[in-house]
């Protein structure tokens, strides 16, 4: 089939598994997604699978143009590719679920993107420890302290500094899928993934 899915991240909560264990989980929506294009090696350069994802009301015309050239009846909110496998026969108007993408069990990469929480200090995003509040002084024990030496007299790239945290891509590695149900189209994740209630993540398969 293909090499992942893209689903609407929903609220955590916790199951128990046959063995009594107590387990935290994350339900998510895996709606089915419409094939909107295969791209080839011969055509585009590279192999992939593209799919149109979400609903919008209102769509550009380059995108409806091209979505009734395929008598598709649909608005999406994006698109996204992903590797077409072996055994994908796929054609521009079918259907793929979550179902013929995962099974119980199988290990995947989660990626989006994480909350923001504005204009940050050290401590809260890089983990940094307070100063001592003694030696005199009594407003700088949240500061980062010194940035650099007289050599090479400038700060290096990569620093560790204040500035915007979090609203970035951040993947989470090794998690594992813990129920389908086609029926509800939701998919069952262990432990916490990335971003905010109803935003969209991209689950990988696990190479």
């Amino acid at each position: 089939m293909i090499s992942g899915f893209i689903v609407k991240k929903g609220q955590m909560t916790q199951i128990y598994t046959p063995e009594g264990k107590r387990i935290a989980v994350t339900k998510c929506a895996a709606l089915p997604l419409k094939v909107t294009q295969i791209k080839t090696e011969e055509k585009d350069g590279y192999s992939s699978v593209q799919l149109a994802y979400g609903t919008r009301k209102n769509q550009d015309k380059p995108t409806s143009d091209k979505l009734k050239k395929l008598n598709l009846d649909i608005s999406p909110k994006g698109f996204v590719e992903f590797q077409a496998q072996a055994d994908a026969d796929l054609q521009a108007g079918a259907e793929v679920s979550v179902s013929t993408v995962f099974q119980v069990g199988d290990k995947v990469d989660v990626s989006g993107i994480s909350k923001g929480r504005g204009f940050a200090g050290v401590i809260k995003r890089h983990g940094f420890q307070r100063q001592p509040v003694t030696g005199g002084q009594s407003d700088r024990t949240r500061a980062p302290g010194s940035i650099g030496a007289q050599t090479p007299g400038k700060v290096l790239k990569g620093k560790k500094m204040p500035g915007h945290f979090g609203n970035t891509k951040f993947t989470v590695s090794g998690l594992k899928v813990i129920d389908i149900n086609p029926e509800t189209n939701e998919i069952i994740l262990n432990g916490p993934v990335p971003g905010s209630v109803n935003s969209w993540i991209t689950i990988l398969k696990r190479q």
